[in-house]
């Protein structure tokens, strides 16, 4: 089985900046890609953005220039780095994973991490 665990959420102040991780627990043989989506109270959940085991990266609209997504394949890693938030980025932000293989489950599958709860405050 796969877990995906995110970290890195907390209260940050208008203008500051976040880094959330995601780890890609279990006995993985590849990922294709890796995605962020966020979903704020009483919104649908959104992409944020996602990149490709060649580490291309692609963002939504309202978060390109400030937040920039890596990944570190080695390590089953997706960070998110987020700058100059504004309040409106407050959310839970949530981890995909698509294409994973393992060794128990040869064929590909997609997972979603729990989540982690972003607040910037005013």
């Amino acid at each position: 089985q796969v877990q995906l665990v995110e970290s890195g959420g907390g209260l940050v102040q208008a203008g500051g900046s976040l880094r959330l991780s995601c780890v890609a627990w279990g006995i993985i043989v590849s990922i294709i890609a890796m995605a962020w989506h966020r979903q704020a109270p009483g919104k649908q959940r959104e992409l944020v953005g996602g990149i490709t085991g060649s580490g291309s990266a692609n963002y939504a609209d309202h978060v390109k220039v400030r937040f920039t997504i890596s990944r570190d394949n080695a390590k089953n890693t997706v960070y998110l780095q987020m700058n100059s938030q504004k309040p409106e980025d407050t959310a839970g932000y949530y981890c995909y994973a698509d294409g994973v293989v393992t060794t128990t489950t040869p064929w590909p599958s997609d997972y979603w991490g729990k989540g982690t709860l972003v607040t910037v405050s005013s």
